[in-house]
This record gives structure tokens, sequence and C-alpha cells, in this order.
């Protein structure tokens, strides 16, 4: 058991570090995007990019807000944001990778966005009726980045020879993050209980069987299920990648903690 299991007493303390999670997620990921913002293939794809970057920057400002208010501790949601170090974040590892190339963004962007609007659609029936709300508001946008991520993954999986090669490594080198989506502990056991979670292995053949479509329709190899699958993101162990991201997130806001920035 984590020693953020240990840390669980109460429904207030897992519906924090729930809520932390799925932020995180959202935060690291829509700042990896936000580096192919001047840098896209084509115009209308610098834009969809940057676009979908501020809708994870947004999903995740609301869901910041959320934790802090559930916290209860008078803390803004910049201060969980800006004075956290990396073993604090709970985000998976798949979200803080480089961007890589195209091909590896889409391939990440197309795991994460299946993943998530199946998790969503469930997470929108839970028993806090604010918290669902906001998780139907995202739900929307979170179905065009899904459409999105897929469409470019049949063009890159059945264009060119080059296209296809660098998708085909992409999506081979993403797999051994995939098992950490499903990742479960005690946090979740306790609001599920509550009806305030969800039971992530309900959700697992789903992503499976949709992944698998698209890939073999797009002409691509689904790699190895049964491979070695890496952890940790959730209780705290990152890649060295997170550490430099975070630095130069919070630089300005730590060089000046007391700044007013209204």
């Amino acid at each position: 058991m984590s020693s953020t299991a240990n840390s669980i007493s109460t429904s207030k303390d897992a519906l924090f570090e729930y809520i932390l999670r799925l932020a995180d997620d959202r935060l690291i990921l829509g700042h990896r995007l936000s580096e192919w913002c001047g840098h896209g293939p084509i115009l209308e794809e610098d834009i969809a990019l940057a676009n979908i970057a501020l809708d994870y920057i947004g999903h995740a400002a609301t869901l910041y807000e959320y934790a802090a208010e559930v916290e209860g501790k008078g803390r803004h949601r910049d201060d969980i944001v800006y004075f956290r170090d990396d073993p604090q974040y709970k985000n998976l590892k798949m979200v803080e990778l480089p961007k890589g190339d195209f091909g590896f963004t889409i391939a990440r962007q197309f795991l994460f966005s299946t993943f998530s609007y199946l998790l969503y659609e469930k997470l929108s029936d839970i028993d806090d009726s604010q918290l669902g709300g906001m998780f139907a508001k995202h739900l929307k946008e979170i179905k065009y980045h899904l459409r999105h991520s897929r469409e470019w993954v049949y063009r890159l999986g059945d264009g060119t020879e080059e296209s296809h090669q660098r998708i085909q490594d992409a999506f081979n080198e993403l797999w051994t993050y995939t098992d950490e989506l499903f990742y479960t502990d005690e946090v979740d056991k306790h609001l599920r209980n509550k009806n305030l979670a969800v039971d992530l292995e309900e959700i697992r053949p789903k992503w499976k069987e949709t992944v698998i479509e698209i890939l073999e329709k797009a002409t691509l190899e689904v790699p190895d299920f049964d491979q070695y699958m890496v952890s940790g993101g959730r209780t705290g162990f990152h890649t060295e990648h997170l550490g430099h991201l975070l630095a130069e997130m919070q630089h300005l806001r730590r060089s000046y903690p007391e700044a007013n920035w209204e």
C-alpha cells in the first residue's frame, strides 16, 4: 500500500487526492501541448493543438479550484499548482514525457483522450452535483480531442511510409505507460463506495477494444499488452522530465511569491 493510501482517512482526503490526480494530468499534458504553439506542421494544426492545450489548462484550473475548496485550508488554486514539488504531483508518467515529434504527440493524445472520454462519461453521474456537472461540461470538449487525435492516427498510420513508421514507433514507445491509466488504490476504493469515483477496470476492456480497432484501421500493429509496464506517477515517482517542466512553469511565480497578479 502506498504512502498516499495510508494518509487517506476521510472522504475529504480521498476526494482531494482524486481531484489532484485528474487536474495534474490535464495541467501537465496541456503544458506539453502548448509547446507546439508556433511549431505545428500546418497552421490549422498549430491552432488546434493550442486550443486543446487551453482546454486542458482550463479543465485543470476548475479542478484545482474545487480541490482547494474540498481541502478547506484556505489555499488558492495557484498555491496548489506553483508551490508543490514534483514528488507531490500525481499525474501519469505518460503526460510528462517530452512532446517528441508530431506522431508522438498524436499517439499520446489518442491514448489519453480515449481513456478520458470513457472515464468522464461515467464520472458525470457521480454523487457530487458540482463535480459531476464539471465533468459533463468537460466531456463535450474531450469528444473533440478524441475525434481530432483519432483522425490523425488514421492519416499518419495509413499515410506515407515515413508517417506510418513515426507513429508506429510512438505507439511502441508509449505502450509501456498505458497500464498506469488504470492504476487504483485505496483512494479509488474509498470513493467508489460513496459513488464519487468509478471502477477503472470496467473501463479497461472498452479502452482496449477502441484502441485496437483504431490502430488496425490505421494499418498499425498493436503493441504487446503483456510487456513490462511502468508506474509510480500516481504516488509521486516521476521521470526526470517533470522536474524540468515544473522548474520552467513555476519559476516566475516562486520568484515573486507575494506579487499581486491582478
